[in-house]
C-alpha cells in the first residue's frame, strides 16, 4: 500500500476486507486527528458485569491521564437484543471517531449463535485491553463441592442443575461452561441455563438461591469469593492466573482437556480513517500500558494486555471461524 494514499479515505472493515500490517504502519506514521467534542462511549450491557466495569476504567483513565486532548468522555449503558443497540449506536455515526463501543468476545460469540443480528466485521475492533477468565462458581454452602459433584450430578440429569449466565444464552459464559461440559460427556443441549441482564444479575441469582451455578468472569465472581459467600469450582483458562486466582483450579487440571478465554476492548464505527485509529490506537496504549490500569485490571481476577488494531482485526476475523465451529459442535448454532 503506498504512503500518498488519501488519509481521510475509510477503511472499510466490512466483511471479508483486510488491511496488511506494513501498509496500515506506513499510513498511519504522521497521523494528526485528534478529538474536538465531547466523546460518547456506549456499553452495550447492563451495568454490573465485567465489560461495564472495564469500558468504566477505560472512560475514566482516559480523562485522568489526559488522553483526549481535554474533552469529556461520556459513558452510558445501552443494553439490549445481545449488544445489537448499542452497536446500532456506533453505525448511526459511521466516519465519527468521537464515538466508541465496547469490543468483547461475547459480541463475536452472538454473531456466531445468531443471537446477535449484526456482523461484527462492519466495526473497527482497535484494542483489546484485557483477556479475562471465564469461572464457574456455587454459592459457599452449596452441595456442590467441585468439578466431579458437578459432573455426576449432570451425567445423570443434565436438566438438574440450573446455570445462571449473562446477557443472553448463546454468548461467551455460556459457552464458557457449556465447551468443557460437552467435553465431560454433558448433553449441553438439555442443561437448565437461565439468563440475566448482566453478570451482576446472575450473581444476585445465585446468592439468593435462585440459581445453583453461574458462569461469569473475575471482577463479578472474586469479590463474592473474598466475601466468604461463593466457591469456585474451575477456571475456564489454559492456566492458572495470579493473586486470588492463583489459588482456583482449571477445568484442564481437573480432567477436563477444554478452556475458553475471553478478551475486552474498545471498538470504533465503520468507515473512520487510519489518523483517528491511529489517535485512539495510541491512546489506549498508554492506558494499558499505566501502572493504574493494570493494577485494576489484576484485582478484579484478570490479565491486563494490549493489542492494537491490526491485531485485534485479525483476532475478530479468526474468534468469528473458530466460534461458529464450536457453536455447530455444541448444538448451539442458528436453526
Amino acid at each position: 500500500m503506498k504512503t500518498n494514499i488519501n488519509r481521510r479515505q475509510s477503511l472499510g472493515l466490512i466483511a471479508g476486507a483486510s488491511l496488511a500490517p506494513m501498509g496500515w504502519e506506513a499510513l498511519a506514521q504522521d497521523s494528526s486527528w485528534k478529538p474536538t467534542e465531547m466523546i460518547r462511549y456506549v456499553i452495550g450491557v447492563a451495568p454490573g458485569g465485567s465489560v461495564d466495569l472495564y469500558a468504566r476504567g477505560i472512560k475514566q483513565m482516559l480523562e485522568s491521564q489526559q488522553r483526549v486532548h481535554g474533552q469529556t468522555v461520556l459513558a452510558e449503558n445501552k443494553p439490549g437484543a445481545a449488544g445489537l443497540l448499542g452497536l446500532q449506536q456506533l453505525q448511526r455515526n459511521r466516519g465519527n471517531a468521537h464515538h466508541l463501543g465496547t469490543f468483547h468476545t461475547g459480541s463475536i460469540a452472538g454473531q456466531a449463535t445468531g443471537m446477535l443480528k449484526a456482523d461484527m466485521r462492519e466495526f473497527v475492533p482497535v484494542a483489546m485491553m484485557v483477556e479475562e477468565t471465564s469461572l464457574v462458581a456455587v454459592r459457599a454452602d452449596s452441595p456442590l463441592r467441585n468439578v466431579q459433584d458437578l459432573l455426576a450430578r449432570l451425567q445423570r440429569d443434565a436438566s438438574s442443575v440450573s446455570f445462571a449466565v449473562a446477557p443472553v444464552r448463546g454468548l461467551n459464559t455460556h459457552l464458557a461452561i457449556a465447551k468443557p461440559l460437552k467435553v465431560a460427556g454433558v448433553a449441553v443441549d438439555k442443561l437448565t441455563v437461565v439468563p440475566f441482564r448482566s453478570s451482576g444479575d446472575s450473581m444476585v441469582a445465585l446468592l439468593g438461591g435462585n440459581v445453583d451455578v453461574v458462569s461469569a468472569t473475575g471482577p463479578t465472581v472474586m469479590p463474592q469469593v473474598q466475601a466468604g459467600k461463593v466457591r469456585v469450582l474451575a477456571s475456564a483458562s489454559p492456566q492458572r492466573g495470579t493473586g486470588l486466582m492463583a489459588a482456583v483450579p482449571t477445568w484442564r487440571e481437573q480432567g477436563v482437556a477444554a478452556d475458553y478465554v475471553s478478551y475486552n476492548g474498545v471498538l470504533l464505527p465503520g468507515g473512520v480513517d487510519a489518523e483517528q485509529i491511529r489517535f485512539w490506537e495510541s491512546a489506549l496504549r498508554q492506558v494499558a500500558e499505566s501502572a493504574a490500569w493494570q493494577a485494576m485490571v489484576e484485582k478484579s481476577g484478570n490479565r491486563p494486555m494490549f493489542k492494537g488494531y491490526v491485531d485485534s482485526h485479525r483476532y475478530l476475523e479468526a474468534e468469528l471461524a473458530e466460534t461458529r465451529a464450536l457453536v455447530d459442535a455444541l448444538g448451539l448454532g442458528p436453526a
